[in-house]
């Protein structure tokens, strides 16, 4: 073969490759995460923000409405069970009190005096009838003795139940007081007061909203309630540990124990059906000194592996596919066979190895068979 025939051919198959070089498409960008072995947990986590709840909150209003007469804490202070926080006027129920007060003891003095007698003319008419056994007086003033008797014995009765009267009508009074007064129910800290002094306080009548006067919080014990889709109620169960954030504080984290678990569903919306799900905190002083209301996150962990092959959750595709990239830059299949996962990893217990490349993008040309390089980086 001439020369000349070698050199169109070598220029023929060059111009060949390079039409096939500059043609052919080029690689697709894609992320993937080199699955590896660690620690994975299946979790659960709130639909909507979760809150930091006092196990003890009230809302107090007097029984009656009047006057505030004493307000005697701020909001933000801390009581003590059995301290008076706000007393409405009292002028009229302590007038009555003072009235009756001296109807009971007239009434006990004449009790004493009417049950003397009593005592008196019973003895008296023992002794009569004595004396008309041994005929030292006559019969009829053996019965008229009698007589004066039961009289004087049911004139003590009726001052014993006068007595008991006055004493029911002066407790009747103090259960009067009782209602205009608040008294702390437990230690605590006033988070809101709704009145000022001299201003009329209302208590909520029924099927009125009326804000309460007082409400105390004791923020000693404190537990957090949070809403969990109805779909994974059936996973959720006391004693399960659970993790807790706050949102405030950013990056610290807190144990805790589900509790309980609500009875019922609520709906607050139509496309959101939820069950409270209420959860201690594992180590209770860790938690002194969180507000009452800080918004927090759960995740309720259903189960736990230490060595655990792991990828990506979003790399999962339907049929639980995976596509993997290899050393040579082609994109290939693979159906794997998945454990417990969690909103960011998933357990694979068969159908890729540790080391193993998988591409956690999206994109509709992302076919088996493509190339495809790392983004930012070299083809395969």
């Amino acid at each position: 073969m001439s020369a000349r025939r070698i050199l169109v051919i070598l220029t023929c198959i060059a111009l060949v490759a390079a039409i096939w070089l500059f043609s052919r498409p080029k690689p697709l960008e894609v992320a993937i995460h080199t699955a590896a072995r660690g620690k994975i947990e299946a979790t659960i986590i709130n639909t909507r923000a979760g809150m930091v709840e006092a196990c003890q909150r009230t809302k107090l209003s007097t029984i009656i409405g009047g006057r505030i007469d004493y307000l005697g804490v701020a909001e933000g202070d801390r009581v003590k069970t059995g301290q008076m926080l706000m007393r409405l006027w009292q002028g009229d129920l302590r007038a009555q009190e003072s009235v009756l007060k001296a109807r009971q003891v007239s009434a006990r003095q004449r009790q004493r005096e009417a049950c003397a007698f009593a005592r008196q003319a019973q003895k008296d008419a023992d002794r009569q009838e004595e004396l008309v056994k041994d005929k030292f007086v006559s019969p009829a003033a053996a019965e008229k003795a009698r007589a004066e008797a039961d009289f004087r014995s049911a004139a003590c009765a009726s001052a014993e139940a006068e007595a008991e009267t006055a004493k029911r009508q002066l407790e009747s009074i103090a259960s009067d007081l009782d209602r205009t007064v608040i008294i702390a129910p437990f230690d605590g800290i006033i988070a809101k007061i709704n009145g000022e002094l001299g201003e009329i306080s209302t208590p909520s009548p029924t099927g009125v909203a009326v804000p309460p006067a007082i409400e105390l919080i004791d923020d000693s014990c404190l537990y957090v309630q949070a809403p969990m889709d109805e779909v994974d109620t059936p996973k959720i169960q006391p004693g399960q540990p659970v993790r807790i954030t706050v949102e405030a504080l950013k990056g610290q984290h807190f144990a805790g124990r589900v509790r309980r678990v609500a009875p019922y569903i609520t709906a607050v919306e139509k496309q959101a059906r939820t069950v409270s799900v209420d959860i201690d905190f594992a180590n209770p002083e860790q938690a002194q000194g969180l507000l009452v209301g800080y918004s927090v996150d759960v995740e309720i962990i259903l189960a736990s592996r230490d060595d655990a092959l792991s990828i990506p959750t979003t790399a999962l595709r339907d049929g639980g596919k995976v596509l993997v990239l290899g050393r040579d830059g082609i994109v290939s299949e693979r159906t794997v066979q998945v454990g417990i996962a969690n909103w960011q990893q998933t357990e694979i217990i068969e159908g890729i190895e540790a080391g193993e490349q998988v591409i956690t993008s999206r994109l509709p040309e992302l076919l088996p068979g493509v190339r495809a390089r790392v983004a930012g980086g070299n083809p395969g």
